[in-house]
């Protein structure tokens, strides 16, 4: 009897010396993991006015991976289509129009949590002054949805920019129903 409890002695302080690793705190750029399904994007300036930089139904993907990695798209998607079948045909209208319907790039990320700030480290981009940059956004979860703040940017001084995204599970969920 005395070398059971013994061996559940040793067992229970193996397991709580393994217990803080396994049941450790998630980091912030924990809760930014997963696929985002854009919402809305919209843009306000200082004065109130609020413009929809790819239309009233944007659609887009934000993902965050684990390993610090990150991704956006957003597309408007009633974008003209171009009369031919690749962009070397198209003419300089039909391409500024495709390249103003959409924002594309990729890289790492990392988050400041004391200044609610995610930070998008832009290693390739449709914009090309935006590789090697660091894209600041404030954040804020909502029950389920993340919106990000930018400031600036081509809307000019005093504007934001407004993003609204869902994780795409809870999208699916809903879809479901």
């Amino acid at each position: 009897m005395k070398r059971v409890s013994i061996l559940l002695l040793l067992a229970a302080l193996l397991y709580s010396a393994q217990a803080p690793k396994q049941f450790a705190r998630r980091s912030m750029s924990d809760e930014f993991v997963g696929a985002w399904k854009l919402i809305s994007f919209e843009r306000r300036t200082a004065a109130g006015e609020v413009t929809y930089p790819m239309g009233q139904n944007p659609v887009g993907r934000l993902t965050y991976d684990a390993l610090g990695r990150m991704s956006a798209q957003i597309m408007q998607p009633d974008r003209p289509k171009p009369q031919g079948a690749v962009p070397a045909s198209w003419s300089a209208e039909e391409k500024a129009a495709a390249f103003d319907g959409f924002i594309a790039y990729y890289g790492t990320f990392s988050v400041s949590a004391t200044e609610r700030v995610v930070i998008h480290h832009v290693e390739a981009s449709l914009y090309p002054q935006w590789v090697g940059s660091d894209q600041r956004r404030r954040y804020e979860f909502l029950g389920g949805q993340l919106m990000l703040l930018a400031g600036n940017g081509s809307g000019g001084a005093g504007t934001e920019s407004r993003l609204v995204w869902e994780l795409a599970r809870q999208q699916l969920r809903r879809n479901a129903q």
